[in-house]
C-alpha cells in the first residue's frame, strides 16, 4: 500500500519483518523478494534515486537501452506494490536500535511536516549517495545536461565517450589521479577542469602535459549546449572550450547520516558488509552505493535479491518449519 499523512497512523503500531531506506533500484529489488518471501516490509523513500536521473539505461540486461532510470524505478515500483508492500515517501532522520526492534524516526512531507517512528526487526540500508555537480550560479545549467552527455559514472558511461572530445570535472587533485588515466582507455580527447577549486601539483600538470590533457584552472561559467546535448563550456574570462561529452568526478555525499547513533564498520565512506549485505550489526544489512563495491544500478539490484534473501534464511531458521496439522491429528 502507499501510504501518506492520512493513511500511516495504522502502520505506526505494527513491527515490520524490514524496513528499507531508499526506493532506489535495491531497495525496491530488496522489497520484491521481501514480499515474495511472505515477509513484512515498509520502503522509506525520499525521492530522487541517483538512477533517477540517468536519462538512458544503457548497460542493463534486457532493457531497451533508451529506458530512462526513472521509467525502471517506476516499473519496480508498481511490482512492489503488487505484492502489497508497503511504500511512503519520506525523509529518514534517525535508526535507534532498541535491542530486538529499530526505531526508525521520519520526517513526513516539505511543508506541515510529521514526524512518524516505525518499527522493524530488520533494516535495510540502500539509500544511495548524492553526486556533487560543478557549483554554478544557475545550477539548473548543468541539470540540463546531467544524466545526458555529462555523465557522473565512467563505469557506466564510458562507452558513451569513446573517442569523443571529453570534459573532466575534477573536484580534487586526487579524482584527477584516480580517473583520469583510465578514462584515457574510452577517448584520449581529455581536458581537465579545475573550476579554480585546488591547486595541481607539479608532478600532476607533467603527467598531463605527457598525455597531451589540457588542464584549465579557470572558472566555468556556464555550460553551453541545446536539447540536453552539451556542446562545450563558456569560462569566467569570456572563451569558450568545445566539448562532445563530460565526466564529472566532483565527489559524493553517503546519505547515511541516519545511521550515525549505531557503531558500524566502515571503509572510508563505505559501509564494510559480507557477500549478503550484512553489516558489522547482525540485523542492518547495506546494499548499493552504501556498501563497498561498484555503484552500478544492475550490482545494487543483485545486492537487494542477496539482501532480502539472507534475512529470509534468518527468520526462517528462527521460526521452524511448518507442520501439516491434519496430518497430526489423531484418529479417534
Amino acid at each position: 500500500m502507499e501510504l501518506s499523512k492520512k493513511n500511516l497512523a495504522r502502520n505506526l503500531d505494527r513491527v515490520y519483518d524490514v524496513i528499507i531506506v531508499g526506493g532506489g533500484a535495491g531497495g525496491l529489488s530488496a522489497g520484491i523478494y521481501l514480499q515474495r518471501f511472505r515477509l513484512s516490509s515498509l520502503i522509506l523513500d525520499k525521492g530522487k534515486a541517483r538512477s533517477f536521473w540517468m536519462q538512458e539505461l544503457h548497460n542493463y540486461l534486457g532493457l531497451p537501452p533508451d529506458t530512462p532510470g526513472r521509467v525502471l524505478l517506476k516499473r519496480g515500483k508498481e511490482h512492489y506494490l503488487s505484492l502489497n508492500g508497503d511504500f511512503l515517501n519520506a525523509y529518514v532522520e534517525e535508526v535507534v536500535d532498541e535491542g530486538d526492534t529499530f526505531a526508525v524516526r521520519v520526517k513526513v512531507g516539505r511543508n506541515n511536516s510529521i514526524y512518524p517512528v516505525f518499527r522493524s526487526k530488520y533494516l535495510i540500508a540502500a539509500s544511495g549517495i548524492i553526486d556533487y555537480l560543478p557549483p554554478l550560479e544557475d545550477m539548473q545549467n548543468v541539470y540540463q545536461y546531467a544524466g545526458y552527455n555529462l555523465h557522473v559514472c565512467m563505469v557506466c558511461d564510458g562507452y558513451e565517450m569513446t573517442d569523443k572530445q571529453c570534459g573532466f570535472f575534477a573536484g580534487s587533485e586526487a579524482s584527477i589521479e584516480e580517473m583520469v588515466f583510465n578514462l584515457s582507455w574510452f577517448t584520449p580527447y581529455i581536458t581537465v577542469f579545475t573550476h579554480g577549486l585546488f591547486e595541481v601539483s607539479a608532478g600532476l600538470r607533467s603527467q598531463l602535459q605527457e598525455h597531451g590533457y589540457r588542464l584549465i584552472e579557470t572558472p566555468i561559467k556556464k555550460f553551453l549546449g541545446q536539447k540536453h546535448q552539451m556542446t562545450g563550456v563558456e569560462l569566467t574570462d569570456g572563451s569558450v572550450v568545445e566539448l562532445e561529452t563530460g565526466l564529472i568526478s566532483m565527489g559524493s555525499r553517503y546519505h547515511n547520516t541516519y545511521l550515525q547513533r549505531i557503531d558500524l564498520e566502515l571503509k572510508g565512506g563505505n559501509l564494510v558488509t559480507d557477500k549478503m549485505g550484512r553489516t558489522s550489526h547482525p540485523r542492518i544489512f547495506a546494499i548499493g552505493d552504501l556498501k563497498v563495491g561498484l555503484n552500478q544500478v544492475v550490482v545494487a539490484a543483485g545486492d537487494g535479491a542477496l539482501a532480502a534473501t539472507q534475512i529470509w534464511r534468518d527468520i526462517r531458521r528462527e521460526k521452524g518449519p511448518r507442520r501439516w496439522e491434519e496430518n497430526l491429528k489423531v484418529s479417534v
